[in-house]
């Protein structure tokens, strides 16, 4: 071959070569970028809660990561399975789940495809699977801090809660509401009343849905007539329309799964603070492992020491929590991280 030749071949080889580079959606590229699909709950992908949190983790993977993200919405447990099937059936690489309703389905999807990786947020199996990462939170440790924040903020001496629906994702955050007020009362010799559920007897007021907003201000507003100034509602969606009416009567909520003050602006005024529990952060760092190739199966659990809970800022309310109340959370949150505080206990249990 003559010299000329030999440089125009080293030419278009090296222009081919910097095509490639330039376009990463070309077939060389495309064939190793993770493919990751999250299954949404019933709330929706918009449901300023739980769903939208974890797709923030999956948009975070696409931006920063350089995967491969979608999501299929569920509008009836019926379609747990069916969206799973299509990302099964679509290879997709990583399937997120979202959910303790969502359980079942993953579990058997994910034996029957022990190659693709599974997250699923809010719960954990028993007998751990290596291909699925249970992505829970110590939210009755934050909820603590709130339940303890608002028996210090309330002025009629009641609060409320109530939730979607009986499942141990939002217990959870009833029991440790309650364990905060019951601790509450024990440094302060009070007697906060908690309405709408009960630990020991685990009864309480739930409105059956994640979804309807008219059940959520109806519930608050039954609240509010028995006394209580202060809400919580662990119930997604529904929460806003008791976000709703608590602005109407100019009493405080507080929100849960993400800072609502800053997901629902529209009823900023009403946010005494949310107790938040960062699933996006979860499920990037799930992502994060499948795509380095250290994903191992078992469970994720976020707490106060490792961040994975907290609760929000007073944000509006910060000039009305009085500075001693602000020093007992934090030594209380300390306490937590420290052992030094068992809710259990504290619930009698």
């Amino acid at each position: 071959m003559r010299p000329s030749l030999l440089r125009l071949g080293l030419l278009v080889l090296a222009l081919a070569m910097a095509l490639s580079a330039a376009f990463p959606g070309g077939a060389a590229l495309a064939a190793t970028k993770l493919r990751v699909g999250m299954v949404t709950d019933m709330g929706g992908i918009d449901d300023k809660s739980f769903n939208a949190t974890s797709w923030q983790g999956v948009a975070r993977a696409i931006k920063e990561l350089g995967v491969e993200g979608r999501y299929l919405e569920s509008q009836q447990q019926s379609d747990y399975p069916k969206n799973i099937q299509e990302f099964i059936s679509q290879k997709y690489d990583m399937i997120v789940t979202v959910g303790f309703m969502l359980a079942d389905a993953t579990a058997e999807f994910a034996r029957r495809n022990p190659n693709t990786k599974f997250a699923i947020v809010d719960y954990a199996y028993d007998k751990p699977m290596p291909n699925v990462l249970g992505l829970t939170f110590a939210t009755d440790q934050a909820a603590f801090l709130a339940g303890y924040l608002a028996a210090g903020m309330t002025k009629t001496g009641i609060v409320g809660t109530f939730g979607g629906i009986a499942i141990p994702p939002v217990t959870i955050f009833m029991d440790g509401f309650e364990a905060g007020i019951k601790y509450y009362n024990q440094v302060h010799k009070t007697n906060v009343k908690l309405l709408g559920w009960n630990a020991k007897t685990q009864k309480g007021l739930f409105v059956g849905n994640f979804e309807s907003t008219d059940d959520g201000r109806r519930m608050a507003e039954s609240l509010f007539d028995e006394g209580a100034d202060i809400v919580m509602p662990v119930a997604g969606p529904v929460g806003l329309g008791a976000a709703a009416a608590a602005k109407a009567r100019k009493k405080m909520i507080i929100g849960v799964d993400t800072d609502w003050y800053v997901s629902a602006p529209e009823f900023k005024e009403v946010f005494l603070t949310s107790v938040v529990k960062k699933m996006d952060v979860a499920v990037f760092e799930a992502i994060k492992a499948v795509k380095q190739g250290t994903f191992k199966g078992g469970v994720y659990v976020g707490t106060l020491a490792n961040g994975g809970v907290d609760i929000a800022p007073t944000h509006e309310f910060a000039n009305q929590v009085p500075r001693w109340l602000t020093q007992e959370l934090e030594q209380i949150r300390q306490k937590i991280i420290k052992g030094e505080i068992d809710i259990a206990a504290i619930l009698g249990r």
